[in-house]
Parts: C-alpha cells; structure tokens; sequence
C-alpha cells in the first residue's frame, strides 16, 4: 500500500482552514467529501477520523508529527547497490565475444574476478537487481524511450538539480578537475543557484542548497538523480524540514532531467569557452555568477519568448522565502542520534558535551554543522531543548563547591537563629 506524503496530509490539514463549517468537526467532515490528489495524480479520499488525527497531530507536534516512518532500508538492498552491480556488468561485459551471454554467465563471471560475492548478492537478487534497473538493456534503446515535453505552471514548482564537471584549477601542488553544482528553475529556467567546488561530497551539496534557498526561494519539489550525494541523509532532512518533496530520477536515465543538461550544454558553448581566469576557485565563482546574473538570465529564452528573470518574477507572490536568520541555518544541520550518560553528557567529535537539561540515560539527536561542530543544538523526540555546552570538569568542580558552600553556610544561619529565638 502507497504511504500518503506529508505534502498531500498538508494540503488536507490546510483545506480545513478554508471550508464551511461553524466547528472544526463540521469543516473536517466537509473536507472528507472532497477528493485529493497526490503528486502521482492519483485521487484519494480520506475519512473525517483519518483527517481529524492529522489535525490533532498537526496542531500539538507540528509538522514531523505528520511524517510516515518507512523502514530505512526501504526500497534498497541490503548488501549490495545496484550501481555496484552495474559496475559489475560493464566491467565484465568486454570478456564476451559479440555480446554473447546469459546472466547467469554474468554472475558467475562477477564472482570470478571478485567483483560481487555470493554472500552479498544471491542468484535472485542478481536477477531481480537487472530486471528491475534494466541493466542489460543498451544504452540507445534506453535513450529512444518515449518522453513528453512538460513545463510546470509556476516558478519554484519543481527545481532541477545536477553535476556537471568543469576545467582543471590549481590546487595546493597539482591540478583538480571542478565540478559544478547547479539548480534549474522547471518553469521559468531560472538558476537560483550554481557554484564549483573542487570535489563532490554532502558538506558542499549542503552549502548550495543553503544558497540556493536563500536566494531563490523554497520549492514545492526538488529533481535529482541517484548519485551518492544526492540520496545521503542530509538531503533528505533538508527537504523534509522546510517542506520540499525530493524526487530521484530512474536509474540510468539522465535524459530525465533534459533542462538541467541543456543548460550544462550553454555553460560549455557560451560560458567555459571564454578566455577564463583560472587562477582559483573563487575567481571562477565571480566570473560564473556574473554570466548568469549578467547574461542567462536578461536573455530571451528561445522556449519562453521572454527573459527568464523575468518569467520568475510574474510568480512572485506564489514564492516562499527563507529569512537569513540564525533559527533558519539549523535547518541545514547535520543530524545523529547520541546516548547521554548518567553524568548528563554525551560525545561530539571526540569532545563530550553537556545537555542543557536532564536527560541522563536518555537518547537524543544533535545538529550540527558538518564539519564546524562549534553549535551543537540538542533535540528530544522532535522538541529543540537549546545548545548544549562544552565539558569543562574544572568549572563543573567549582560549581559544586560553591554550592556546598552556600548550603552549608545557609544551615549555619539557621542554625544560629533558631539557638537566639530560644
């Protein structure tokens, strides 16, 4: 059975705020006659006991209230991942002479040269991995499969997100290919953010993202493929925290996100064949947000008949912005899950922290950001509880000596006017 998405829930609680009705019973029970639509199209009606859970839930815990927990391995294999397997196959596919094979040939070839083990991937999960992924299948019969030409109606809809690799830069005692991260507005071809960085990994996909938001705006979907870094944890948490459905493409089908790749086309035409300065990467950055601040977006664009800034700004009442606020860079956090001791403290990095309140013995999450664990923000069962603080033994044996202290000469005093009242 198909998990309802926290998206659809949100549009069901919200409906409730706008229908008729002298109570709330009697607005849920009106919303229960009408008909919802998920992101697939697919129509739902939902019972008016269903909705008032939501509502409930909604209102006393907010929105992670209403968020599905799946199993987490859902929808993956266990031991083995299918772009191993892939890896696998075109590694031993040029042994075969005109294509000829089976896939039990396959496997047991794979296992020979210790790419996959028997331990890790099953004759059945070999088989069922391939059907499903299509992983035999040729590239340009993958490529000829029939698409429609699409556009959504509104900016910050879906945007598009991808990698694209760049020029060579110095870097420290040698040369390192960049690599370019970049989001696509769907409907009005915006790019609400791009920047290059010298290695793809989570910390800079997390610091696009941020640009990105700030920018541009929160939308409604977010586009990408099934790379590693666009399936880590961080994005999910991301997009879940500020409402953003994340969507992956097929696997082996990049021609999914046509947009994204065409504008990677115009920034190997029109932009990387300029006579750069490649002296650093920030000076690339400059160079790069000026052509598409400067140029992309005042150009007509061939598809729109209009210039793109200028399509993203007709939705400019329909966009949710992001306050540059310090409650608002928690959202990009990295987030994990600690044990606190009976001493009310817990480890971070290899430094141990204290709670910023009782919660010995307890489990916890902590945020951070990755890589700069100099705020360490401490969460239990989904209520922000405040900054945890660094361990200093000295200041914690001080404190307790004041305190005896204190008690101490307070029981004296006391003591000394309960003797003079006699």
């Amino acid at each position: 059975m198909k998990r309802i998405s926290v998206y659809l829930k949100l549009r069901v609680v919200g409906a409730i705020e706008t229908a008729p009705g002298h109570t709330i019973k009697a607005r849920i029970q009106e919303v229960a006659q009408r008909t919802f639509h998920d992101e697939d199209g697919v129509p739902h009606v939902f019972t008016w006991r269903t909705i008032q859970t939501w509502y409930s839930l909604y209102k006393q815990l907010g929105v992670e209230a209403l968020r599905s927990r799946p199993r987490a391995d859902k929808g993956r294999t266990r031991k083995v991942a299918p772009e191993e397997i892939r890896e696998a196959i075109e590694t031993v596919l040029p042994e075969f002479r005109n294509g000829r094979f089976t896939k039990m040939a396959l496997y047991r070839r794979c296992i020979e040269r210790g790419l996959i083990s028997p331990q890790s991937c099953a004759q059945t999960t070999w088989f069922r991995i391939i059907r499903q992924y299509d992983l035999l299948t040729p590239a340009d019969q993958t490529q000829s499969k029939r698409r429609l030409a699409f556009s959504k109606a509104y900016a910050n809809e879906m945007w598009q997100m991808d990698t694209m690799f760049g020029p060579h830069l110095k870097n420290g005692g040698g040369h390192t290919q960049v690599k370019l991260i970049a989001f696509i507005d769907d409907a009005s071809r915006v790019i609400p953010h791009g920047e290059f960085f010298f290695s793809e990994n989570t910390e800079n996909l997390v610091t696009c993202l941020r640009s990105a938001f700030y920018k541009r705006g929160v939308p409604e979907t977010l586009y990408v493929d099934n790379g590693a870094i666009y399936t880590c944890a961080e994005i999910n948490w991301i997009c879940s925290r500020v409402g953003t459905l994340l969507c992956h493409t097929p696997v082996r089908d990049g021609a999914a996100k046509g947009k994204i790749e065409r504008f990677f086309r115009g920034v190997r035409d029109r932009f990387l064949i300029r006579e750069l300065d490649l002296s650093s990467l920030e000076v690339l950055n400059r160079q790069f947000r000026d052509w598409v601040e400067n140029e992309y977006h005042t150009s007509i664009h061939g598809t729109l008949g209009m210039k793109p800034i200028d399509r993203f700004a007709m939705d400019s009442r329909r966009l949710r912005f992001l306050d540059p606020m310090e409650a608002n860079d928690e959202l990009f956090f990295f987030e994990e899950e600690r044990s606190v001791r009976k001493d009310n403290t817990f480890q971070v990095g290899g430094k141990r922290y204290e709670a910023p309140r009782d919660l010995s013995a307890r489990k916890i999450q902590v945020r951070y950001r990755r890589g700069q664990a100099d705020r360490i923000l401490v969460y239990y069962k989904g209520e922000r509880l405040g900054e945890a603080t660094l361990l200093d033994f000295q200041a914690n044996d001080r404190a307790k000596r004041s305190e005896f202290r204190a008690e101490r000469s307070g029981s004296l005093l006391q003591s000394k006017v309960s003797t003079s009242d006699l």
